[in-house]
């Protein structure tokens, strides 16, 4: 960590100009949707600068840690996602009046423009591709609809990174942080019941002619939403443990997002289309984020020189629950984050305490070949009954490693991680293998869950909201 090599001081230069000078222009021109993809590309740049200047800085002040998976183990600057964040809050308030500025001087004819006038009808109907999401201009003034969804998103981001940046410096229980994500969440669910407030869900059809096509499950539906706000963040946090795993697959998420925001957006779906806005909003969000875990997954990959901390698993999961919630497709989320859904159910025996459970799980690195192996928990106590039953049950369909003794009782098991389980299924491997390997999973369990939201899906519901198809 230090200073910026020449080269890449010219070349950070380079983009900043370059995103700069297209962001002029943009605003010029009115276009908010180049606008955030020039501001991503600065996001990138001063991301990748302050996680270089600010590296000593951070280790002066105690936020270091030691990379147990090399085989020397030095100290390297830790908690370096609370930059990342801070410089993607920074973009989105810089972001907040792009978007409404044409419409705001269009509806008052003010700001020096006083002799556009535009009818009510002209202002409703007449918004082109790139207008803000949710913006509903009326005559009189800008509805707070766009603006309280854009802000409740903000409030929540900057909750979660306070409480995140609290965690990484105070290092809070399990027990305790589980529900952090929660309470950061209240902003985007008092503006979802406040100018939403839809809790009802589309029954499949082979279910309607019991329950109907609708069922309302009012206070429940909120209860799912404030689930997916905590599940998001934590998912995150517990597939962790190896170089540039944490960042890396918040990248494919956020790319996965925004390839289901492109279908929504391209030439092949009718305009307008009633959810091209709110995937609009899940684009202005994703964009920097790209821009700043970029930045950041640079540093953190194998060999990782700088790590991430508990505030960007927090931030990266909130960026993902408000782009689902307020964008209303929280389904389609759950359907990409399903290796992380699988590792948290196969982590639950540990995570509940029916198996012990170490305080660090992370493949366990042998210094003899360089290769990381499946770590292992030390049963001080063999298990019996049904619990051993079930250890030997997931031992005998590699699900898990199971060492017994010569009387056959357990003395060692694998830990439960989807990156232990990899190791079990594959052998040994060097670290950035095993990352890429779950990295290749997660892109591919991603696309198939985006083939089934929009092609399979069809069978159990009568249509797809991409392309209002109905079938027979």
């Amino acid at each position: 960590m230090g200073a910026l090599t020449t080269t890449e001081s010219l070349t950070l230069a380079a983009t900043t100009a370059a995103s700069a000078a297209v962001l002029f222009k943009a605003v010029h021109e009115g276009e908010p949707l180049v606008a955030s993809i020039a501001l991503s590309g600065i996001a990138f740049s001063l991301t990748f600068s302050l996680i270089r200047w600010l590296g000593e800085v951070f280790m002066e002040a105690g936020l270091k840690g030691k990379d147990m998976s090399k085989l020397k183990k030095i100290d390297i600057p830790e908690t370096m996602g609370a930059v990342c964040a801070i410089v993607y809050l920074i973009t989105l308030i810089l972001f907040i009046p792009l978007p409404f500025y044409h419409d705001i001087v269009a509806a008052t004819s003010g700001g020096g423009n006083r002799d556009v006038v535009l009818e009510l009808s002209q202002v409703e109907t007449g918004r082109l591709l790139h207008k803000f999401p949710h913006s509903k201009v009326r005559s009189d003034r800008v509805s707070g609809d766009a603006l309280s969804l854009y802000l409740s998103g903000i409030l929540s981001l900057q909750s979660v990174v306070i409480l995140g940046i609290g965690d990484d410096l105070f290092d809070i229980r399990w027990r305790h942080k589980l529900f952090i994500p929660a309470i950061a969440s209240i902003p985007i669910l008092v503006v979802y019941f406040v100018d939403f407030g839809v809790t009802k869900v589309v029954v499949p059809l082979p279910l309607r002619q019991y329950i109907g096509p609708l069922v309302d499950l009012g206070w429940l539906y909120y209860a799912y939403m404030a689930a997916i706000a905590i599940f998001c963040p934590n998912s995150i946090n517990i597939l962790a443990g190896i170089n540039g795993i944490e960042v890396s697959q918040s990248i494919v998420i956020a790319l996965l997002l925004l390839v289901n925001d492109a279908l929504y957006l391209g030439p092949f779906t009718p305009y307008p289309h009633p959810a091209t806005d709110s995937h609009l909003f899940s684009i202005y969000l994703l964009l920097p984020f790209i821009g700043v875990s970029l930045a950041l997954w640079w540093h953190n990959w194998y060999p990782a020189r700088v790590f991430v901390g508990d505030t960007y698993c927090y931030f990266a999961g909130m960026v993902f629950a408000i782009v689902g919630i307020l964008g209303h497709f929280s389904k389609t989320l759950l359907l990409l984050f399903i290796p992380q859904i699988f590792n948290f159910l196969y982590s639950s025996p540990q995570l509940f305490h029916l198996v012990p459970c170490p305080r660090h799980r992370l493949p366990r690195f042998n210094p003899r070949t360089g290769l990381l192996e499946p770590s292992k928990t030390i049963w001080e106590k063999p298990p019996s009954g049904i619990l051993q039953k079930g250890l030997f049950m997931l031992g005998k369909f590699h699900l898990l490693q199971v060492d017994v003794n010569p009387k056959g009782e357990i003395l060692e098991t694998s830990n439960f991680t989807i990156l232990n389980l990899w190791l079990v299924w594959f052998g040994p491997m060097r670290e950035d293998r095993l990352a890429m390997g779950i990295l290749l999973m997660q892109t591919s369990v991603g696309l198939a869950g985006l083939f089934v939201r929009h092609k399979l899906a069809l069978w159990i519901f009568q249509q797809d909201n991409r392309a209002f198809k109905i079938l027979p």
